[in-house]
């Protein structure tokens, strides 16, 4: 793998980060060869395939945050091979999120479960052979997340921060693991509070999405408390918007786009904010046939597209759409609102404020981080908003 320095990483930053991650998977792959030739091909194998075929959003933050946070040439290396240990925990958290969700694709591939299924003709057997394609998913996962702690540890021996660094990446690990519990814990019980549904966005996809990946990259250039603190508040806002434009998509957005069927969250019944907002502007609407579809029709793994398509249109024209649409929108202007009052490296920082506002769904306005369009979006729908708010939903 050849040098690059920081300002041609800069040039280029998926293109390093894939230099490295896949120099990474290769010699991980050729560890597990040595142990086994099927265990490589199957598991190791396709591990390596997913971390490959990822965005690489929050790694591309970990490494602006990095760089707005004032860090360079001592720093560059340890921040790439950061980058790779942070892209093999969302592989892990990805390939289990799959099995506990029965979802069989994952960007518009079969789920590694559903690969292993495929592969063995597994699926839908009874006897020894039920859940094969689960468990060997669940040890894909577990090898993802080996790799990258022994990533993260090589990294801890390149850099003076590691007591920071090392105390970041427990916190990320275990509030990534009570996120996705909260989850399942909200769909078994049936849980319709917004405040549930927020609590687990925060804690499975804005502080582990956007506020760790900002804070480690911070964090190895050195960053003092006021800029840690800054960027916190930042991700946390653009993470919280990343999922309500994830619950959204769920719904609304395009399968070619989202690589998941149509409909797939309403089935499932997942305990989404758009759902708890949904339903309190029935309640306070006075709508018991709107409730009563929600109650029939999401959380059947059996709906069809056909009896999808009323909860679809419920959801549009009781507001909720357009509530949450708005939300999202109002985060990212806060989100721009408190890059601009931290103390960060303009260029780099006119970076992190396009990837965290393209997450939330909105273009950064044309002055940069500083422009005066910022707070547009805190004005919109601040009728829907205290309704929302007076209905229970809005907390």
């Amino acid at each position: 793998m050849r040098a690059l320095d920081p300002p041609s990483i800069d040039r280029d930053v998926p293109e390093a980060l894939t230099l490295v991650i896949d120099d990474l998977l290769r010699r991980r792959v050729a560890e597990a060869r040595t142990v086994d030739g099927t265990f490589a091909a199957d598991i190791a194998g396709r591990v390596a395939a997913f971390a490959a075929g990822g965005g690489h959003r929050r790694s591309q933050l970990l490494w602006w945050a990095m760089r707005a946070a004032g860090g360079g040439d001592d720093e560059a290396e340890a921040a790439l091979r950061m980058a790779a240990s942070v892209e093999l925990v969302q592989t892990c958290a990805l390939i289990h999120d799959d099995v506990m969700d029965g979802s069989r694709t994952r960007r518009a591939s079969p789920s590694v479960h559903a690969s292993l299924e495929r592969q063995y003709g597994t699926d839908g057997l009874d006897g020894p052979s039920a859940g094969f394609g689960g468990s060997g998913a669940v040890l894909a996962g577990d090898l993802a997340l080996a790799w990258a702690d022994d990533a993260f540890a090589e990294v801890l021996l390149m850099t003076p921060h590691s007591a920071g660094l090392g105390d970041r990446w427990r916190v990320m690990r275990t509030e990534m693991v009570a996120g996705q519990y909260l989850d399942l814990q909200t769909q078994v019980t049936g849980s319709r509070s917004a405040g549930r549904a927020m609590r687990t966005a925060v804690l499975k996809t804005a502080r582990y999405s956007a506020v760790h990946p900002l804070l480690l990259g911070a964090l190895l250039a050195g960053a003092d408390g006021r800029t840690l603190r800054g960027l916190n508040r930042a991700g946390l806002c653009a993470g919280i918007a990343f999922q309500l434009q994830n619950d959204l998509q769920g719904v609304f957005g395009d399968p070619r786009r989202t690589g998941k069927p149509p409909g797939e969250d309403l089935r499932a019944g997942k305990a989404t904010y758009l759902m708890a907002v949904a339903r309190a502007l029935c309640v306070r609407d006075g709508d018991a046939g709107g409730l009563r579809l929600l109650d029939a029709v999401v959380g059947s793994p059996a709906a069809t597209e056909r009896e999808l398509r009323p909860v679809i249109g419920l959801l549009e024209s009781c507001g909720a759409r357009a509530h949450v649409a708005e939300r999202a929108d109002r985060l990212c202007a806060r989100t721009l609102r408190t890059l601009r009052q931290t103390e960060l490296v303009p260029g780099p920082a006119e970076h992190l404020a396009r990837l965290l506002l393209d997450a939330g769904g909105v273009a950064l306005p044309a002055a940069g981080p500083g422009g005066d369009g910022a707070g547009a979006g805190e004005r919109t729908g601040a009728a829907t908003g205290r309704a929302v708010a007076a209905s229970g939903a809005g907390r």
